[in-house]
């Protein structure tokens, strides 16, 4: 079978980024990371329970259900409202007023928070070989296919017509996604937060592939539930599909391509419901209610998402910038991270397009949604060397910029390679030369003047 020009150089971009990755990864790659939970999930499964049986190796974002016996008999689990600790609210919902001499004993069982596709990757590698399975090299193996399923992308928007981007227009934006985007530090450090931004980014990819056209409804609705089972909002980039399926029908809706699309989206959503309920009570809860960690009192008092949180999150996403020092080492980056613009200049070409059309349309409609959903987010992504979050809709904004008909300027090339060394330095130096970055939000507080 002859090789297409397309497959060799997809099949290069993911050889050259590959080894970028394994590079800046460096010594990482010589043991697991801090933060294996998908491996500890899958440990679980192999040995056929829902919770981890003890307490967790350390107290980054582990689920903590309390189990109360109490004197008059009953057996409650839930959690203490951390603003009131004589209230418990039970994973049904309701609270009660609980005080120590109301409880005969008391246990706790700990599970994973996070939704669980990523922990099937894990599964036969954990068989394998144990909890000692290196998520570091996983996740960068992973990682490499994002920047090659984008070049496959971008060269069928060429070929139908969509963008009239050249080869080497296409391979210098995926230069910019893999290498210039926080994409880049997120694919090499491991940790099960980037490890699901990973898994995701991938996911979305080979939907995208699937829905152009709506060639491939079942494959494309199978990764629109793997991707509602790694970060759920990302699913909204189904909205592409319907946008895709009713272009390539004569703006008709093709009956039988949406109900092959949503049949797997329904069984894996409910295999995940399933999932929740077993271990939570509740079909919508991953976990993250019953985290023990600094923001459990705002998760309880507000919710997992808010309009409280967005206006912290915007200045986390567009204006946080370094803190400038006047000794070494000259600068510092928040916990909270980089502004986009910062981490990826080339990003305002996105704001100015030449050309527009129903996919452009499209395309924002998928950013929106996704967008939204990290703005009202509780967390900001910290720790992160950049807006880590914005992964999860960093694909479509590269298909806006190669639909976009702006030129590939001088200009707009070097901003890429400005983006590029940014996020080498991130790449490299996060969670390694902790001189760099501090424990702070704004870059200069008032106890620092």
């Amino acid at each position: 079978m002859k090789i297409t020009r397309n497959a060799k150089l997809g099949l290069a971009v993911y050889a050259i980024f590959l080894v970028g990755y394994l590079c800046a990864s460096g010594n990482r790659l010589l043991r697991p990371s801090t933060d294996t939970h998908f491996s500890y999930q899958a440990d679980m499964l192999l040995h056929r329970r829902l919770d981890l049986g003890h307490p967790p190796p350390n107290s980054h974002d582990w689920a903590e259900v309390e189990y109360l016996h109490l004197k008059d008999g009953r057996t409650i689990a839930g959690t203490f409202i951390k603003s009131n600790p004589y209230h418990f609210r039970t994973l049904g919902g309701k609270v009660e007023r609980i005080t120590d001499a109301d409880v005969a004993n008391r246990w706790k069982k700990y599970y994973v928070s996070f939704p669980p596709f990523p922990t099937v990757i894990f599964l036969p590698f954990v068989a394998a070989f144990g909890l000692g399975v290196n998520d570091v090299l996983i996740t960068v193996v992973l990682a490499a296919l994002a920047p090659m399923l984008l070049f496959f992308v971008l060269r069928r928007l060429a070929a139908r017509g969509d963008s009239s981007r050249s080869e080497e227009d296409d391979l210098w934006l995926v230069a910019m996604f893999g290498f210039g985007t926080v994409f880049f530090y997120s694919s090499v450090i491991g940790q099960v937060w980037y490890t699901a931004h990973v898994v995701a980014t991938v996911l979305t990819g080979l939907f995208v592939l699937a829905a152009l056209d709506a060639r491939h409804p079942l494959l494309a609705g199978l990764c629109i539930g793997a991707i509602l089972l790694t970060r759920p909002h990302v699913a909204a980039w189904s909205l592409l599909f319907f946008y895709e399926a009713w272009r390539a029908h004569g703006k008709k809706i093709p009956v039988a391509k949406l109900a092959g699309f949503g049949v797997p989206i329904v069984l894996l959503g409910g295999l995940g419901f399933v999932f929740n309920w077993a271990r939570f009570g509740a079909f919508g809860e991953f976990g993250h209610f019953y985290l023990n960690v600094r923001w459990t009192d705002r998760i309880q008092r507000y919710g997992l998402t808010n309009f409280a949180f967005l206006a912290r999150n915007l200045a986390c996403a567009f204006t946080l910038t370094p803190k400038l020092l006047a000794k070494p080492p000259f600068f510092q980056i928040g916990y909270h991270g980089l502004s986009l613009f910062i981490t990826t200049p080339a990003y305002l070409y996105v704001l100015w397009p030449r050309v527009k059309s129903s996919l452009h349309t499209a395309l924002w409609c998928v950013v929106a949604p996704i967008a939204l959903a990290g703005f009202l987010y509780q967390n900001d992504g910290w720790v992160q060397f950049g807006y880590r979050f914005s992964n999860d809709f960093a694909f479509a904004i590269m298909m806006l910029l190669a639909i976009g008909g702006r030129p590939l300027t001088r200009t707009w090339k070097a901003l890429i390679l400005v983006g590029v060394v940014v996020n080498l330095f991130g790449a490299i130096s996060f969670g390694r030369m902790n001189q760099y970055y501090f424990d702070g939000f704004f870059p200069i507080s008032l106890n620092e003047l």
